[in-house]
């Protein structure tokens, strides 16, 4: 089943084009990894498709339904109820600092889907449990390591029920020996079939966990195809290059 369709995506930001006939497809169970050196335009992309940046031309179609179709925009009620499909995990985690973990991840779901604090909180330790963190739920988010925060953020993804997870370089801002921990669960994730875009600089991750990669560079999908085919024979001489300067570091 096809979860998300991309046509010919444009966008910029004044006179500077930041992405460049955009296409691609989300099948149910994807682990779409996006790979590209940096400003290529890949979190732009993301932050487009969960409606944090609105385009300026083409089409994102959500199971179906129209996010955007050739640049116009539906009422903000209809792109509400096609986004809540979707979940999103930052890179600098985006937990509310005055909020303890428990509280992080039941106030959305009781307000956005107005589910009663018990319900929400049984839940949350459901989620919790699923990312190894339900003994911090009473833990204030400064209390917590990066890799902590980074798997209570996914924990409270996961509590809005969502049909595709998408990564903003979920991995970037912790240290090396932080990182381990949260691509442990994202292989979970993986593994139990959720449907996952993540944007990343993990090369293991893309090459080992994906179900397709695409390369992007200057705002383009420059290639795409199956981890083992983009990482062990390239076809683009910028993936070529790219691939060829991050193996080696």
């Amino acid at each position: 089943m096809q979860l998300i369709e991309v046509k010919d995506l444009k966008k910029g930001f004044g006179t500077v084009s930041v992405l460049t006939n955009i296409c691609f497809t989300v099948n149910q169970g994807d682990v779409i990894a996006v790979i590209g050196p940096s400003g290529a335009g890949k979190s732009t992309m993301l932050r487009c498709l969960i409606d944090l940046e609105q385009v300026d031309g083409g089409s994102i179609f959500v199971e179906s339904e129209p996010l955007v179709k050739d640049g116009i925009y539906p009422s903000r009620t209809s792109r509400r109820k096609i986004t809540a499909k979707m979940g999103m995990v930052f890179q600098n985690f985006n937990l509310f600092p005055h909020l303890s973990v428990r509280k992080n991840l039941i106030m959305p779901l009781m307000t956005v889907k107005k589910v009663s604090q018990s319900d929400a909180e049984t839940l949350a330790l459901q989620m919790l449990s699923k990312v190894g963190m339900e003994e911090k739920i009473d833990a204030m988010p400064n209390a917590l390591s990066g890799g902590q925060k980074q798997r209570v953020a996914i924990a409270r993804a996961l509590m809005m029920n969502p049909d595709i997870l998408l990564f903003d370089e979920p991995t970037s801002a912790l240290d090396p020996e932080l990182t381990g921990e949260v691509l442990a669960v994202m292989k979970q994730l993986a593994s139990d079939r959720v449907t996952m875009i993540v944007v990343t600089h993990e090369m293991s991750f893309a090459r080992d966990v994906a179900t397709r990669v695409l390369f992007m560079s200057d705002g383009c999908i420059t290639e795409e195809g199956l981890p083992q085919e983009l990482f062990s024979a390239p076809k683009h001489p910028r993936t070529q290059a790219f691939l060829r300067s991050v193996m080696e570091n």
